[in-house]
């Protein structure tokens, strides 16, 4: 195999392939070793593990412990001089205690401690500028050249080599298979090849015919004069890495010097096409390839905040800087994974310092093994839409995740820009009722509509706290009441649609799930995607339309690649999402409301639930599914987009005797935690099998053989569960991902809550040791101990009656 690349990612791929067995493998790196040019050249080192991530937090603490374990000539790769991130503002303040609690959910050390404390840890500080700060004692600065030179050192003694000075100018394909890279010196083979070109990412992407959604941008360094140095410091850095966030800047020593980063300036995105090689770079003066001259009038501004923050600093000046350019993707997350368009060619891009090592072993265990043991579908390749793979988008939304990089970003806080993308049939209705949208996947979601204002009039609530309260509105409570008492229409387009058809159809789908779907046309089966392992790739609903045709309702376009990948000759999968809709038409009066515009029997006996029919509603074309995501008698209601208006019409009219709604995704969450409905890539992943996250009742043993079967059945009893947890208070709220701490040691996290508005409580679900119903636990929420107990699920109509009748 070849690895395109010898910065920090590739580096650690090399070391960890070779651990895992795979000697043959090459590393190709256009410029000089062990310093090449590209960003680990410059990168300062900062490895704050603590992120909103689960991954990430994961792969930054492997990071530490393995550069920590590694040395050069004596001399530690990682120096464990811990981090601080600074709080001088109180919504700043409050985001830390925020992030003390994603620390102890993904278990990382760290506390808020005070002003004091922080002028203790760095007597630079004006100590009345601040107001706390969050101490992460184990974090610190990575040495990634020393790292990359340690790993390419034990990769060699297993076999691997690394060769400098081999400009790659081609990949080589064949039958849809990478087959070998070309360069300026030579061809080589190889049956897999991996991008671990950072910013030239899309450069070596586009010569393999993969498109790699990365924006590199430039971001400014700086190094001061000399300072006094700490008493008794005689390493490189003796003090934490500080962060100053409120003003987009972090500091770290280098020895009797500050080095000082900013994201406060404009984004300078750059052309991956045009950074020069390392030898063209150089004879433009330029130190490195990665390394773009210093705009001054960029950093004035930050040099005052960095001066107001530390006063000593006004003797000083900046000695040297540069403008480093760094990868940003859309979304913010790395691009990891086996590309759809050309099979053995995989990436391992838009990583920074801070996650390399982690990264690597994810990629290196997906290759060797065929999954990583880490959850990893944030960071996968398959998971951008084809609408945010433009360049335009990619630049757009690049550059507002470097201007994002330390704000303080809600859970629900949708980007502003570029923005309408993708709308539903039904948009122009949903605009005339007062939607308020948010995004997802790049398409508009009503969340609330003020239309239903009037509802929430009189609604006794408890008043939220600041934070639940963006992105919330009392008129969620109303639609979700009304769903409960009347009938609703909800806007599940965004629903991912797969159509699988062909003589192969049935036995394909039967082998790669758990369920058994040999069953006549018009069943509708929920079951699970399992990896080899028997965790939990997907969650699916699938319908049987015909023999040898299949509407199957996916969650993201992970699934259309896996699928994809092993579907057989003779069976066609086909992404019909944009090109139809879906209402869900939910409350107890769903049948009054659509029985009437159709011949057909829409009776509990005659349409029972999980049946699917292909019907018309007044002069509309729809599959018909009564399917429930909210826990009340209904139907998914499906047509073609252009019939998708005429469709709402439809409906609209018929409800109105009903006292029908349109209701958005705040009441439809709430609604379905009451019921206990999972979220995949929320409430549970390919870290979780079945048994642990309670859907063990889609797993039939006696269908036969699928994916996973034996993993699955090699595991024992769960030491672990999805735990439905009410909050004591009817006044307090979560959102996810806080901590969970059971005899006041935090035992595992939050990953779905909402507001029940059925039952007056918040819902939330968690990931914790067995517990029995009834069992005491508190939920870390800035900072505060909020107690909840375990309950049986669902909460909600254990008997199911509300949606059987």
């Amino acid at each position: 195999m070849v690895v395109v690349g010898a910065g920090i990612v590739g580096c650690s791929l090399a070391d960890e392939l070779t651990a895992l067995g795979w000697t043959d493998v090459t590393v190709l790196e256009q410029g000089p070793l062990p310093a090449p040019g590209g960003s680990t050249s410059h990168a300062p080192g900062l490895v704050f593990r603590t992120n909103p991530s689960k991954t990430l937090t994961g792969f930054a603490r492997y990071t530490a412990e393995k550069f920590a374990s590694l040395e050069v000539d004596g001399v530690s790769c990682f120096q464990r001089v811990g981090g601080l991130e600074l709080a001088t503002t109180p919504e700043r303040l409050a985001d830390l205690h925020r992030r003390a609690g994603h620390a102890a959910s993904w278990g990382v050390r760290g506390e808020v401690v005070g002003a004091a404390r922080c002028k203790e840890l760095w007597p630079l500080l004006d100590e009345s500028a601040v107001l706390g700060g969050f101490h992460t004692p184990d974090d610190g600065l990575a040495d990634a050249l020393l790292a990359a030179r340690a790993q390419t050192d034990r990769a060699r003694s297993r076999g691997a080599r690394f060769l400098d000075r081999h400009t790659v100018t081609g990949v080589e394909r064949e039958g849809g298979r990478v087959t070998g890279v070309v360069t300026d010196r030579g061809t080589f083979p190889a049956d897999h090849v991996v991008s671990a070109a950072g910013f030239w990412g899309p450069v070596v992407g586009r010569m393999a015919g993969v498109d790699v959604p990365l924006q590199p941008l430039a971001h400014q360094y700086a190094r001061t004069l000399p300072l006094p140095a700490p008493a008794g410091a005689d390493a490189e850095a003796s003090r934490p890495i500080l962060r100053f966030q409120d003003r987009d800047l972090y500091f770290r020593e280098h020895g009797d010097r500050l080095g000082i980063g900013s994201y406060a300036h404009r984004p300078m995105p750059v052309d991956p096409f045009e950074v020069p090689a390392y030898d063209e770079a150089r004879a433009r003066d330029l130190e490195m390839p990665s390394s773009l001259p210093f705009t001054e009038e960029d950093w004035a501004p930050s040099w005052e905040d960095c001066c107001s923050l530390m006063p000593a600093l006004r003797e000083s000046a900046v000695e040297e800087g540069f403008n480093g350019v760094f990868s940003f993707t859309p979304d913010g997350m790395p691009i990891l994974g086996e590309a759809r368009e050309l099979r053995g060619f995989w990436l391992a891009e838009a990583v920074w310092v801070t996650h390399s090592a982690g990264a690597a072993r994810a990629v290196a265990e997906w290759m060797v093994h065929g999954r990583p043991e880490a959850d990893v579908h944030e960071c996968d390749i398959a998971r951008f839409e084809d609408v945010q793979r433009s360049p335009a988008y990619v630049r757009d939304r690049g550059s507002q995740q470097f201007a994002e990089v330390y704000d303080v970003i809600h859970p629900l806080q949708p980007m502003e820009r570029p923005r309408p993308l993708r709308v539903s049939p039904f948009h122009a209705r949903q605009q005339e009722l007062g939607a308020y949208f948010l995004e997802g996947g790049g398409w508009e979601r009503p969340h609330w509509y003020e239309a239903n204002a009037p509802l929430a009039e009189g609604l006794r609530l408890p008043e939220r706290d600041a934070w639940s309260a963006r992105y919330w509105s009392p008129v969620a409570a109303a639609e979700a009441l009304a769903t409960r008492e009347r009938v609703a229409l909800f806007d599940m387009t965004p629903l991912r649609r797969l159509e699988v058809t062909g003589p192969g159809a049935l036995e394909f789908l039967h082998g790669m799930t758990t369920n058994n779907l040999r069953k006549r046309p018009g069943a509708v089966t929920y079951t699970l995607l399992l990896d080899e392992s028997g965790g939990i790739r997907s969650d699916l609903t699938v319908a049987r339309l015909g023999a040898d045709r299949f509407q199957v309702g996916a969650n993201s376009p992970a699934d259309l690649d896996r699928l994809s990948r092993h579907a057989p000759d003779g069976v066609r999968i086909r992404d019909i999402t944009s090109g139809t809709c879906c209402v869900g038409v939910w409350g107890p009066l769903a049948r009054a409301l659509v029985q009437p515009l159709t011949r057909d029997d829409f009776s509990h006996e005659g349409f029972g639930y999980f049946r699917a029919k292909e019907t018309h509603l007044g002069h509309v074309p729809v599959t018909a599914m009564r399917l429930s995501y909210v826990g009340e008698l209904g139907w998914e209601l499906y047509t073609s987009a252009d019939l998708g208006l005429l469709l709402w019409d439809t409906l609209w009219e018929a409800g109105r005797e009903h006292g029908v709604v349109a209701a958005g995704r705040s009441a439809f969450n709430s609604l379905r935690l009451e019921k206990g409905y999972r979220a995949w890539g929320v409430d549970m992943t390919d870290e979780h099998d079945p048994f642990e996250a309670g859907v063990g009742f889609a797993v039939r043993w006696d269908k036969g053989g699928f994916t996973g079967r034996e993993a699955l059945e090699a595991r024992g009893e769960p030491a672990r569960r999805l735990t439905p947890l009410l909050l004591d208070d009817p006044a307090s709220v979560v959102l996810g991902k806080e901590p969970v701490h059971v005899d006041g040691v935090a035992a595992g996290y939050v990953t779905s809550a909402a507001y029940g508005y059925t039952v007056g409580r918040c819902v939330a679900y968690a990931w914790l040791p067995v517990l029995p119903s009834g069992t005491g636990v508190h939920i870390g929420y800035f900072g505060e101990k909020v107690p909840a107990t375990v309950v049986d699920e669902p909460i909600l109509d254990p008997g199911m009656t509300r949606i059987r009748r």
